[in-house]
């Protein structure tokens, strides 16, 4: 019995120095054509993370959304694959410009800080099945959120729906200077949450990579983190 109460403190001490959940961005050379595509040759034996909790530690098993990263000298890249049950989409779509209020309908979310002081202060992405995006500049403390609305990252999104599968997919290139201005560096590590809101209310779901304990997703204490590998 002592030895197995050893054991499992052991375990356990273990657990905690891990920290919070790491999904790794492996590095790519050169940059590469936004391909929403799982098996092409850029996302092909990319190991990812699973995104199938609600926000509030539920288990989702139904939507269990993959999410791939790789980064490049210059951009980071994310693909989400997001089984649905009915997808709720904007009518309209533009992928032309960032569409405000873009949450309120599907959508694959990708929060990132890189500052470890201050973190209440980051940037949100956010990707629709019909390739529509939208990018902030959040800071929790400011009362104002209009130059956080209007801040432009340079991003560029993809997207496509497989009705026969019942997976959508997202692609978005993000500009590595855009979210840190640190030379970006093999073990480099952000602050980062991932997220689905999928359906239309009363069946609505939030999904995250790491539960936030809170019907919201802005919760910057509950953040994972994303790691730079492989140059």
């Amino acid at each position: 019995m002592k030895s197995f109460l050893l054991l499992f403190l052991a375990a356990s001490t273990a657990a905690l120095a891990d920290g919070p959940g790491v999904i790794l961005s492996h590095y790519s050379k050169s940059d590469f054509e936004l391909t929403t595509d799982p098996d092409a040759k850029p996302w092909k034996g990319i190991q990812g993370v699973f995104a199938d909790r609600s926000s509030l530690d539920r288990p989702l098993p139904a939507y269990r959304t993959e999410i791939r990263s790789r980064w490049t000298d210059r951009n980071l890249y994310l693909l989400f694959i997001c089984p649905y049950e009915t997808l709720h989409l904007k009518p309209n779509p533009s992928t032309t410009a960032e569409t405000n209020n873009l949450w309120n309908w599907d959508v694959a979310e990708f929060f990132v800080g890189t500052d470890f002081q201050n973190i209440r202060r980051y940037k949100e992405f956010e990707i629709s099945p019909q390739a529509e995006w939208v990018d902030l500049d959040i800071d929790k403390d400011s009362p104002h959120m209009e130059a956080g609305i209007k801040w432009d990252s340079g991003i560029r999104a993809a997207a496509r729906i497989d009705a026969q599968k019942k997976i959508w997919y997202g692609v978005m290139r993000i500009p590595l200077a855009s979210i840190d201005s640190r030379p970006p560096a093999n073990g480099l590590e952000m602050r980062a949450n991932l997220y689905r809101c999928q359906g239309a209310d009363p069946n609505r779901k939030y999904i995250a990579w790491q539960p936030t304990h809170s019907p919201s997703f802005h919760e910057p204490e509950a953040f994972g983190r994303l790691r730079l590998v492989g140059k």
